[in-house]
Parts: structure tokens; C-alpha cells; sequence
């Protein structure tokens, strides 16, 4: 669910025909494909795959057993922790409807915090101190939203409210309560209702409770299973979806994704001071967790530095069987999703993984 981030070599020869013939022009090299293509042939990223409005660019395979193609921007993928800018967002719509204010204390909406001193806002940003969940939970079996904030209670503060940045999925599943206190209806329900209807996101979905397979079509998922990490890498394509819940429990396709960072950062679904407020009230966050020097991160999204100026807004996910980077770039440069079908967030293949982003949102468009 857990967090962000993005492929071999393509060979390329010259060739003559005759004694006599003009060398043949040598086909550029396209930046995306050859990141994609690293990923694959120098990381052991079985699949992979870069969508840009435009142009799908994929490199391996949909599944190592069969051999089959990578699937093309409508198949589905998890969204991991991209899910947090979709909460955000919701969040977002309820205060600028007046039913809830950033300031408020978060157990205004949330019992369970009400001993604390931390605000929506300071979820929003990262910044409540709240403690990890994930690693405490016993995923073999369905649990509540109480529960897993319970275990996390438990934990000693990582620092006090607001005094610094610290990435931890608790502070989503707390605004999903928010959510759920706030409309009414569940967090699950009012995201549906304010974002994907109106953006028209047919392909994404929050999985039902009990379900572990992915809807439609989609690649198989490759990676270290937490409870048999001795197993090596394994087929993870089926997961407790429900249980990842507002934090990270979304299912969508690269192609819905787009959709949802043009309409989020176009104004179709926030008024332009909601959206301001989600970019320009950032934390410094270079060189922290996935991030490169220079990121900022807002509300349930953040800013990453281009290579050729300028940033993209976004947020990325990861799980032990795929990464999911990507977001939208200022000065009109355009939206990318890129997705591994294995973990890829770290070293060499986070790098690569990034720099498919970053080459995508750098080429010039015509």
C-alpha cells in the first residue's frame, strides 16, 4: 500500500548495404521505453508499463508462466498508497462544504483520538506522529478499522503532533474514519459518489470484503509474501484488497488514474483554493523515504523535482507485488502513470522506475 515510486538496454546498430551504401540513420532511442526496458532486463521487474494519455509503452510480461503480454493501460492494477490522494481529495470536498475544517481535532470524528492533540490537517500532511499499522495487523484474518488504529495506539508517538514529517499509513486510515463520521455514508461510498462517478472512472473500484482476486483484466503480481518470505518470489497477485482500505485499498487502471490527476489538478471535482491549499502547504521532504531532493508533500500528494524543470504532482504505491508512480506535471507537460508488476522502491529499480516518469513528462509534445 505503503508507498511510492519507476526500466534493459535497447541495442540499436547502423547497417550497411553495399560497399557503397549511406548508412543506415540510426532510430532513436525513446527515453520511456528504454527505462521500462531496464527495469525488465537489468532489475528482474517481471512486467512493466508507461501510459501517457497518448502512447502505451509495456516491456516483459503480463505472467511468467504463460508467457502472456503485458496488459495495456485498462488493465487493472492496485493502487496502493495513490488511494491516499483520492481520500485526500474527499477530505478536501468535505471542507470546502463546510463539514469539516482542517484545524479540527481529529477526534471531533475519531474516539479513539481523542486524548490526542492532532488535527485533520496534521493527518493530511503527515505530520500527526501516529505510528505504523500495517506491520502490527494479522492479515490472515478480516479486521475493523478500530482495531488496526487500536494496535497503533499502542505504539509510542514516532514525535509529537506537528513537530515533523513521518510516513505512516495510520494517518489515512484515521482520515477514512473522518470520512465515515463526517458524510455519513462511509468513506468508501462518498469517494464513490465525489470522485469516480463524476470523473467517470468506471474501472475503479474498492475491492469487496473477502475479496483477493483483481476484476477485469490484469498481470500477474510477483514478490516476497510477509508471512513466507523464505518462499522467495512468489505469485502475490491475490490480497486482502478490502483491508487496505482509505490508506490503500483502491483498484483502477493507468488509463482511470490519468483521468483521476487531470481532474483532480483541473478542477473538475475541488474548487481552485482547495487544490492550492493540498499543493502550497507542503513539507520538505528530499531525501526521505522514497523521495529525491527537492520533493515536497502536501496533502495526499506530493511534488517531485523534472530533470528538465518544473515538477509533477503526485503520489505513487507500493506493495510487495507492484509499484505504481506517476502524477500530473505543471507547465502543461502533460500526465504519466508508469507500473511494475513487482515491488520497485528502492536502488536501481526506483531510480528506473522514476526516471520512466520523469522521461515521459520531459519529452516534448508535438
Amino acid at each position: 500500500m505503503y508507498r511510492k515510486r519507476i526500466a534493459a538496454t535497447l541495442l540499436l546498430a547502423a547497417t550497411t548495404i553495399g560497399a557503397l551504401a549511406p548508412v543506415a540513420a540510426a532510430r532513436p532511442v525513446d527515453p520511456v521505453q528504454r527505462q521500462l526496458d531496464l527495469l525488465v532486463n537489468r532489475d528482474d521487474v517481471p512486467g512493466a508499463l508507461a501510459y501517457d494519455g497518448r502512447t502505451t509503452r509495456t516491456a516483459g510480461v503480463a505472467d511468467r508462466e504463460s508467457g502472456r503480454p503485458m496488459v495495456d493501460a485498462q488493465g487493472r492494477i492496485r493502487l496502493a498508497s495513490n488511494t491516499k490522494a483520492f481520500t485526500a481529495a474527499a477530505v478536501m470536498r468535505l471542507v470546502a462544504d463546510g463539514r469539516v475544517r482542517l484545524d479540527d481535532r481529529a477526534g471531533r470524528y475519531v474516539p479513539q483520538l481523542a486524548e490526542r492533540d492532532i488535527t485533520v490537517r496534521q493527518l493530511l500532511k503527515q505530520t500527526s506522529g501516529l505510528p505504523e499499522y500495517t506491520g502490527l495487523v494479522d492479515w490472515t484474518r478480516a479486521g475493523t478499522s478500530e482495531e488496526y488504529l487500536a494496535l497503533a495506539l499502542k505504539e509510542k508517538p514516532l514525535f509529537e503532533p506537528g513537530t515533523d514529517w513521518g510516513y505512516s499509513n495510520t494517518n489515512y486510515l484515521a482520515l477514512g474514519m473522518v470520512i465515515d463520521k463526517a458524510s455519513g455514508v462511509g468513506f468508501r461510498t462518498y469517494v464513490e459518489r465525489t470522485i469516480l462517478r463524476p470523473l467517470r472512472l468506471d474501472d475503479t473500484y474498492w475491492p469487496a470484503p473477502g475479496e483477493m482476486s483483481l476484476r477485469g483484466p490484469h498481470a500477474r503480481n510477483y514478490g516476497i509474501h510477509p508471512a513466507a518470505p523464505e518462499a522467495g518470489r512468489v505469485d502475490v497477485t491475490e490480497l486482502p484488497g478490502y483491508e487496505f482500505g482509505a490508506s490503500g485499498g483502491l483498484v483502477s487502471t493507468p488509463k482511470d488514474l490519468n483521468a483521476f490527476w487531470d481532474g483532480l489538478f483541473g478542477g473538475r471535482i475541488l474548487p481552485d483554493w482547495a487544490v492550492k491549499q493540498m499543493t502550497r502547504d507542503t513539507t520538505a521532504i528530499g531525501g526521505r523515504d522514497v523521495y529525491p531532493a527537492g520533493s515536497q508533500y502536501g496533502y495526499g500528494i506530493a511534488s517531485i523535482p523534472l530533470s528538465c524543470g518544473g515538477v509533477y504532482w503526485g503520489h505513487g504505491g507500493d506493495l510487495p507485488g507492484n509499484s505504481v508512480g506517476g502524477g500530473r506535471a505543471t507547465a502543461g507537460r502533460g500526465t504519466v502513470t508508469v507500473y511494475t508488476t513487482t515491488w520497485a522502491a528502492e536502488g536501481a529499480s526506483l531510480r528506473h522506475l522514476q526516471g520512466a516518469v520523469d522521461a515521459a513528462l520531459c519529452a516534448k509534445r508535438r
